[in-house]
Order: C-alpha cells, then structure tokens, then sequence
C-alpha cells in the first residue's frame, strides 16, 4: 500500500462532530482525534501494492467521468462567449497563450500540486480550507473561553503545529477578521454551488447548439427543451451514486479527452503548423499591448479555459489525491492543450468563425461521431460540479453551517461518496430555469465567468493561510505563491466583474440567497450554543435539584439525549423543575459520528459514572455506513449491556465501594424492568421586545429554517410510547 493510501487511512479514522454531536464543536469546526492506525507500507507483501496501484488507476480513469467533465469539456464554449471584434493572427496566438499559461499555472501547478495537497480528512473545497484552519488554531466566531468549556473541546487547538504563528494569533485575537474569513468561506462555497448550477446548463446548451450547426431549421427554443430534458435525466440518474455514474460515464470522457486533441492535432497539421510558439508569453504581452482596454475585458472568456478546475479539489472526498494527480496530468491536460491549439490553429485561419468556435473547427467527416461524443461529454461535465456540490453541502451540514439535509452515503468504502436527494431536485429545478430563461450561451457563459474567477482567488486566500498557519511554509515561498496567483486571478475577477449586468449578476444573487440561508443557520446555532454553555447544569446543580422537597427519583430508566458531554443540557433543569422526578438510571446519551466506514464493535459505546449514584454518560460512536435503525429495544439492551460491563469492571477495580457498585447494577436490573423512557429536548428561541431588530429577524429565521429541516437525531426505532419530547424556550 502506498503512502497516499496509508495517509488517507489514518485521516479517516479522526472524528468529527456531525449533526448530533455538541453544536460547539460543529459550528467551529474543529475535528477531534479518536485514535489514528499506521501502517509500515514495508511490511505489506508486493501484491497488495500492485492491487493498491491498480485501484489508483482504476481510480483515475473513474476520475474522468466524475472530476473533470467541466474542465475538458471547456472547449465548446470559450471561444464563442469572448467578445471578439475582428480578430487577428496576433490576437488569436495572445489567447492562446493566455490560455496554456492560465491552464499551467493554474490547473497544474496551484490546484494539481499544491490545493489538492491541503485536504480536510480527505476532502476538498473551499470549506474545507476553512474546517482545516479552524481545526489547527481557535478561529470560530465564539470566544476560547466559552468553547472550551465543553470537554470534548479540551483537546489541544492548535493541534498538531506546535508553535503558533503571528498570523494565527491575530485571527484568534480579532473577532472582525475571523468574522471576514467565515464571510469568505462562506462566499466561496456559495459560490461552488453556483457553479454547480451553471456548469450543466452552459455545458449541455452548448453541446446541443452543434444541431442548429448542421440543421437551420432547427429553433433556439428546441435546442433549449431538449437540453433541459437531458439535464432532467442526468439528475435523476444521482441516486445511484458517484461509482455506478462515473462507471457508466467515463468511457464517455475518455472518448472525448482521446478524440478531440486528435482533431486539434489534424486541425494544427492542416492550417497553422507553428501554433506552439505562442507558448513564449512575449505574446501575452504583446496582446495587451494591441489591444488595452478590450483585451483586458476579453480575459472574462479566457477565464472559461479553467473552468471546473476546482472540480479537482472539491470532488477530493469521492476519490484521492494521487488518482485525480494522474488523470490530470496524463490525460486532461495534454488534450486541452492540444484542443486548444487545434481550435486557435484553425481560427488564424478563419479569423471570424469565433461565436462556433468548436464544432466549425470539426472537420466534415467526423461532425456527427464528435458532435454524439461531445453531447453525452457535456452532460458529464455538468455530473463533475453536481458531485462537487453535494461534497460541499455535505461538509456545511457536517460543520453546522447549513440546514441538516439528508446526506446518503453510497458508499460503503468512501465517506467522501455522498448524494443529498431534496439538494439535488433543487438542483435540477435551478439547472433547468437557467436554460429556459437565459438561454443565450453568451450571458450565461458571463455568469460562468464570474463564478469561477471569484472560487479561485478564494480558494488562494484560504490556501495561502493554510500556507502560512499549519504548514509553516517558507516566506519567500508564500509570497511567491500569493503574489503570482493573487495578481492574476485579481485580473480576472476584475475583468469578469464588467459583466455583471450581462448575466454576471446570476451568481450572485444565487450566492445571496444561499449565503442568508448559511449565515441565519449559523447565527441561530451560534446563539442557541451560547445559551446552552451558559446555562449549562453541573453536577453540583444537579444534586441540589434533586434535593428539592417534592422532587423524587422514579423507577424505571431513562436515556436523556444531549448535546453536550461537560455538564447537563438546560432542559434537564426544565424537566427536573416541571416534572418533579428523576429516574433512578439515567444515561446521558449523546450520538458521535466517525469518520470511518464502520465502528468496531468494542468502541460503539463508551460508559462512564458521572459522580452521582445512577447517573450515567454514554457516548455512542457510529460511522457513516452504520445502521442506526436498530429495534428500541436492541439498542436499549446494547446501552444497558455496556453499563452492566462498565459496572463490572468497577467492581473488579479497587477505586470504587463493591457494596455500593453492586447495588448499582441490582438498581439497573430493576430500572429496566420497570420501564423504559426516551427523553428527547426541543429548544426554540423566545425574541422579547427588548431584542435587537438584527435578532429578531435572523432568530426568526433561523426558527422557520430549523421547523423545517430534519431532526439531528437519527432514527433509532424508538417506540413513540417511550419516547418524551421535552420543550424550552431559550431566552434571545
């Protein structure tokens, strides 16, 4: 096994808060250790590296229908959304050599080499840039203090770096500029989503348009229906999963990377053999030169050259590193450059066939075989964002950060393996309303533009912190990084930015609308945790509740579910103080999600005495291809077995009272007997008059958001005779 295999199993195995764990650790998203396995790679037979690198190259031919469908499939749509007016030889070698630089520098060099490298437990995106920095230095929107409070937090911040840097206590120390790097992150993944929307509607219009190409008759509105109804199929084929799609598509891809760079080398051979001496970047020079103003806005269409290549580092969850390394650089991107070469080459020689820059540059013979593979290659690339945007909604909902959608995993070998069902109608209905009202290519193409500059330069911000805070990379490296990257995809944003009322503002107010719903959710989870740390009942507290006249411990047992593990939820004082009881076993019992396909059965369920006599913690541990829909009374027992073997090894230990553990596991026996109940709470927030007009409206929000969405708790087949939901207001 190699050393990439034996990495990604040992980030795997760390643990992360989902959606039932404290809502503090999820919404700083910091990620807790369980434990980590290694393995010397020199002990493993050569057969098992042989297979291992076999499945990396299976793996990277899998990458072709998922990753780079966007990427490879640039080529139908760049030269077409450029503004061009009258274009020269000159001209068409300046943009040629803008686009070989941009898709080395960028596509090779930032995100093949460099951003791929910066995974978050194996997956990749802009958020998980900033669940990565959040994990190594204390940056969550909540003060240290009030964080820490949780025990499930004690373990070290900066974790794994040793000695902070300058640039990581300012972040821990200025509140603005950790509320400006969540803004950030939250635009960038916005932003991706964006992305998900535009891809397959530019990618499959464009593919379609080649009918209108060879049949005139053929309406705009047709080509437009029947790229929605392709687009309708693709989204319904999800379900099935990253492996069977990819499976079924990557021949498609590999089609396509394999023919079109065969057509652009026929196409250099036949009108303009010396196209590669645009690869000098004197000609980068001499464009802008000529041109000024409009070559400078004329970068709003080369920016599309690049295009999903943040498909590489977002789709990180569904395969790994060294696969999406290979197919990249093996096979996307020589026949991108060869493409591209081919389509300059022969637009030097038609000069004004630019607005059909692809399917004019095809040659007769093979119009139909190219225009049948480059249909079905561009409802592929609409399936590399699709996969990119069900990862990132999954990392949101992980880290709190969104409402809880469902997340199914298709895999039981890959956690990053995900399909979101109501994310993806939702998909399918947007993807569909872009085609059908803004069915011109042009606009949407600036739409386009606007989406992919803007992750980019993100996506160098976070990863030049990365840089800087965990990596302890050298200055002079960093600033060369920053300064190269930064600059040119400065540029960029600044030319695309002129498109704005010519389509560009489509992902902006989808990133709008997607940032309000992030950042209300955020803001209620936010201030709901800040209530329940405050509030929170200790267990000198809870004593003297119990020791209230009229307050009495029942029979029977009682599994109270909580968030978090340092002190008592509020609602149990609520409950106490209303129900006037306490059963005589109570488990306080919180659900942890691992990120590991499946959790041993010796660590499921970990018990522990809380100090007081029958009360308990139990902390139930599950990986993402567990079943929890276990029978209420099989998990009961499991609970109930746990405890009886704690107590046991208590009574064998010489720290406890034998008598007083043996009455303990006689007051368990009897408790389960009598009966069990499930305590579940439902908090909501109370606005009063005198909260802020910004509270009202955001905690409002947030309450229809969470009256919406599904319950943190996984279904456990609990009886709904035993189960008690306990309702509290938390005070805005």
């Amino acid at each position: 096994m190699d050393r990439q295999r034996q990495s990604e199993s040992r980030r795997n195995l760390s643990e992360v808060n989902v959606v039932v764990v404290a809502d503090s650790t999820a919404s700083n998203g910091r990620l807790l250790h369980l434990h980590a396995l290694s393995t010397d790679s020199s002990s493993l037979p050569n057969a098992n590296e042989q297979m291992s690198r076999w499945s990396t190259l299976v793996l990277a031919y899998k990458t072709l229908g998922v990753v780079f469908g966007g990427l490879v499939t640039s080529p139908l749509y760049v030269y077409p959304s450029m503004p061009l007016k009258s274009p020269t030889k000159e001209d068409y070698l300046g943009i040629y050599s803008i686009m070989f630089w941009t898709l080395t520098l960028i596509g090779v060099v930032k995100y093949a080499s460099i951003a791929i490298k910066a995974d978050d437990h194996g997956e990749g995106g802009t958020f998980a840039l900033y669940s990565l920095l959040c994990r190594h230095v204390n940056i969550g929107i909540l003060s240290s203090k009030r964080v820490s409070s949780n025990s499930s937090l004690s373990h070290s911040v900066h974790e794994g770096t040793g000695k902070i840097s300058r640039l990581g206590i300012f972040f821990e120390s200025s509140i603005v500029a950790r509320r400006v790097l969540l803004f950030v992150a939250i635009l960038g993944t916005c932003m991706l989503i964006g992305d998900g929307i535009l891809t397959p509607a530019i990618s499959v219009l464009s593919a379609m348009d080649g009918l209108r190409a060879q049949f005139h008759s053929v309406s705009k509105s047709l080509v437009e229906a029947l790229s929605a109804v392709v687009l309708v199929v693709l989204f319904l084929l999800q379900k099935f999963g990253t492996s069977k799609v990819s499976f079924l598509f990557s021949p498609i891809m590999a089609a396509w990377t394999l023919s079109t760079p065969l057509v652009g080398i026929y196409s250099i051979i036949h009108h303009y053999p010396s196209i590669f001496k645009a690869i000098s970047p004197h000609y980068i020079f001499h464009f802008f030169w000529r041109n000024g103003k409009e070559g400078w806005l004329l970068l709003g269409g080369t920016v599309l050259c690049i295009t999903g290549s943040e498909a590489m580092f977002a789709d990180l969850g569904h395969f790994n590193q060294r696969s999406i390394q290979i197919a990249f650089l093996f096979t996307i991107y020589p026949s991108l450059v060869l493409t591209y070469a081919g389509q300059t080459a022969y637009l030097i020689k038609n000069p004004n066939d630019h607005d059909d820059g692809f399917y004019k540059f095809i040659p007769t013979a093979v119009y139909w075989p190219i225009f049948i593979i480059a249909t079905s290659a561009a409802v592929v690339a609409s399936q590399s964002l699709i996969s990119a945007t069900f990862s990132v909604i999954k990392q949101s909902v992980v880290l709190d950060y969104f409402p809880r959608v469902k997340v199914v995993h298709t895999s039981n070998s890959k956690e990053g393996e995900v399909y979101s069902p109501e994310v993806n109608y939702i998909l399918m209905i947007l993807c569909v309303a872009v085609i059908l009202i803004f069915g011109d290519g042009k606009d949407i193409g600036n739409a386009f533009g606007v989406v992919v500059s803007l992750v980019m330069l993100i996506t160098t911000i976070l990863l030049t912190l990365v840089m800087i805070i965990i990596w302890k990379t050298p200055p002079v490296l960093v600033a060369l990084y920053f300064s190269m990257f930064f600059v040119m995809e400065g540029v960029y944003v600044s030319a695309v930015c002129t498109k704005i009322y010519e389509g560009g503002w489509i992902p902006f107010a989808i990133s709008f609308i997607l940032a309000v719903i992030m950042f209300g959710w955020f803001y209620g989870r936010q201030r709901k945790l800040e209530y329940t740390l405050t509030h929170k009942i200790t267990l000198e507290r809870l004593i003297g509740l119990l020791s209230y006249p009229g307050v009495q411990r029942v029979p029977g047992l009682c599994l109270f579910y909580t968030n978090i593990q340092d002190g008592f939820s509020p609602i149990l004082g609520h409950y106490i103080k209303t129900m006037k009881s306490l059963h005589k076993v109570t488990i306080f019992t919180t659900l942890r999600y691992l990120l590991v396909s499946k959790v041993a059965p010796h660590e499921r369920i970990i018990i522990k005495k809380l100090g007081l006599k029958g009360v308990y913690g139990c902390v139930i541990q599950y990986g993402y291809a567990d079943s929890l829909n276990l029978e209420g009374d099989d998990f009961v027992s499991q609970v109930t077995n746990s405890l009886h073997m704690h107590l046991q090894g208590c009574l064998d230990g010489l720290t406890y009272d034998p008598v007083e553990i043996q009455e303990e596991i006689s007051d368990l026996e009897q408790a389960k007997q009598a009966g069990v109940v499930h305590v579940i709470g439902k908090t909501r927030f109370h606005v009063g008059k005198s909260c802020r007009w910004f509270d009202r409206i955001m905690l409002a929000f947030y309450e229809v958001m969470h009256n919406n969405c599904r319950s943190a708790l996984p279904a456990l087949g609990v009886p709904l005779q035993q189960r008690i939901e306990v309702g509290m207001l938390y005070e805005a």
